[in-house]
């Protein structure tokens, strides 16, 4: 059974195929799904409109004690049974068993929204749930109850199905609700120009209640307007985008020591990228900084990306931009921005815009682009893993840094795997031959490496300024050379 996707709903059609086919599934049983994502990814919007459409439940659970909770449970299950009074809920046996009672005459949606909550004041509720879901016992099979649990606490869900967890093998959904992505975004903000796609993205990213509810739909009307936009949108005391990256970590329980965290991420914001590098930005040992890097990673807010020329290295990446640009650029001069001094912020942190914001962001673009978007051809094969990475060469013993390295899927003998590009990304400067000639020399220093096919390897070169004209004739006689500017960044491929 086909449910079409509500008009209110902006893209996620792969999200609510998923949803649908989960909870029209009219086969006997109850079954359990868990969605999971960070906070203002419209994951509400989606379990409200889905119970809707299939005549379902939706309950979204506050921060209250076990009876409250109960309380609170068992009048919305009155009222959406019409029932004249309250369902009296003794426990959460009880509460899970009418639940799963819903469904015994059909396939019935029943969504718990912010379920963390809940099982932070009821601790076992994922064993209880795990009980109620044994196979065989009659109140599962005699349900078609499709229970839902949703969540913004990622730590909490991530590990609800994770390793030992109770309900680990009861789910038969786990739908994680990531942010849009930079080419979405920009159609949800309106936005047709693409380097001011890039600048916008490189602030809000994809999350879309920065938009509608955060700046109430005030999106730049074009590049003019940019800096005018940032000033009373994003540095404004009064919108509530102003102190979201600091909500973001309050949100998270598990993040102790908020201090600590917050260093973590501005050392990450300023380019201390490594393990080492983010010690001694924090003067802490970089033994001590496991537990606080695990926690950020968990939460969603730090990823982690392995190397792919040096094993065992890795760089860690700021996952949210908004928190980049609070880091970078809001943390420092918060006091300013209190006294609604954003205009005068604004203007001298332009360069630290583009150096700690817009040049990264811009980067973690083309490579999304190389492994989201780019044709086949382009690359000759499909890039599996794109990540940035540090060469060696042991000649000169320096390193030299590479922006994109995108690798092809794994082959299914031990032959070597394609190096499919070497790329160089920069927002604000034009490429040109020396550029190009770098990119040779990087792949002239990998043709010896074992374990690598770097026989039809690409130098991507990409840019919104753009490229000289000595490049751009390059390019035309070189298949091996792929130029990327703004336009191809948002709509080629």
């Amino acid at each position: 059974m086909r449910l079409s996707k509500p008009v209110e709903i902006f893209d996620r059609d792969a999200e609510w195929a998923e949803l649908t086919r989960f909870a029209t599934d009219v086969r006997p049983g109850a079954t359990l799904g868990v969605v999971s994502g960070r906070r203002r990814q419209g994951k509400t919007l989606l379990l409200y409109e889905l119970a809707k459409a299939t005549r379902g439940f939706y309950f979204g659970a506050t921060e209250a004690t076990q009876a409250e909770s109960l309380r609170r449970l068992g009048d919305a299950l009155g009222r959406y049974a019409g029932s004249p009074g309250p369902v009296q809920l003794s426990d959460w046996q009880h509460a899970v068993d009418a639940l799963l009672a819903l469904g015994k005459e059909r396939a019935v949606t029943v969504v718990i929204d912010e379920f963390p909550y809940l099982a932070r004041a009821s601790r076992d509720l994922p064993s209880i749930i795990q009980h109620a879901l044994t196979p065989g016992r009659p109140e599962r099979t005699g349900s078609r109850t499709r229970l839902l649990l949703c969540g913004s606490a990622l730590s909490f869900m991530g590990g609800l199905l994770a390793g030992s967890a109770p309900l680990r093998g009861r789910a038969g959904l786990e739908l994680p609700i990531a942010p849009l992505d930079y080419r979405a975004a920009a159609e949800f903000w309106g936005i047709g120009d693409p380097r001011l796609a890039v600048q916008v993205f490189a602030i809000v990213g994809g999350t879309p209640a920065y938009r509608r509810e955060y700046v109430q739909d005030d999106a730049p009307e074009g590049p003019d307007d940019f800096d005018d936009w940032v000033v009373r949108a994003v540095l404004n005391p009064a919108r509530p985008l102003f102190r979201e990256a600091r909500y973001l970590l309050a949100e998270e329980p598990d993040l102790r020591d908020t201090a600590l965290y917050h260093s973590v991420l501005a050392a990450v914001a300023e380019g201390s990228a490594t393990r080492g590098g983010i010690a001694g930005f924090t003067g802490r040992k970089a033994t001590d900084l496991q537990h606080p890097l695990t926690v950020l990673e968990d939460a969603g807010l730090l990823v982690r990306e392995p190397d792919p020329l040096r094993s065992g290295r890795s760089r860690y990446r700021i996952a949210e931009p908004l928190i980049t640009f609070y880091q970078a650029l809001m943390r420092p001069a918060w006091t300013a921005l209190e006294q609604r001094r954003g205009a005068d912020v604004w203007r001298r942190s332009q360069q630290r815009y583009a150096s700690a914001v817009l040049g990264p962001g811009f980067e973690e673009m083309v490579r999304q682009w190389t492994l989201r978007f780019v044709a086949p051809e382009t690359l000759g094969g499909i890039a599996a893993e794109v990540q940035a990475a540090v060469l060696t060469d042991p000649a000169s013993r320096t390193s030299q840094e590479l922006d994109l390295v995108a690798l092809g899927e794994l082959p299914a003998g031990d032959g070597p795997r394609p190096l499919l590009a070497l790329g160089e990304a920069k927002w604000g400067r034009t490429l040109g031959r020396p550029d190009f000639e770098r990119l040779v020399r990087a792949r002239e220093l990998l043709r010896g490496r074992p374990g690598l096919d770097l026989d039809h390897t690409r130098l991507l070169l990409a840019s919104a300024a753009g490229f000289t004209d000595e490049l751009r004739q390059l390019a035309v006689s070189r298949p091996d050379v792929v130029l990327v500017d703004a336009a191809r960044l948002y709509s080629g491929e």
